[in-house]
């Protein structure tokens, strides 16, 4: 009975964070400035990791889990790139 409520669970949670990375490429495509694109391609890599470590649970593969902290750090380091581009210009001084 637990294994399938967790099966379920983790299914419902696939599903919402399909929705939530639609909503994030409506607002890359539709966002009216640079900082809302930005924004919206920072809430998408974010949804993807955490799709690939819903998907690792579901399938139980730590493949998933370590491809999702990749994801993270290069993520988190082209966000940097392009807040630094959007306040000077420039990424490399």
């Amino acid at each position: 009975m637990m294994g399938l409520a967790i099966v379920w669970s983790v299914l419902l949670a696939q599903i919402m964070i399909a929705l939530a990375m639609a909503f994030a490429l409506y607002r890359i495509a539709r966002g009216p400035r640079a900082q809302d694109r930005i924004l919206g391609l920072d809430t998408l890599y974010i949804n993807g990791m955490l799709m690939l470590l819903t998907y690792g649970i579901r399938t139980a593969n730590t493949l998933y889990f370590e491809s999702a902290l990749i994801v993270a750090v290069i993520g988190f380091a082209s966000t940097v790139a392009f807040a630094k581009f959007l306040m000077r210009g420039e990424v490399i001084e």
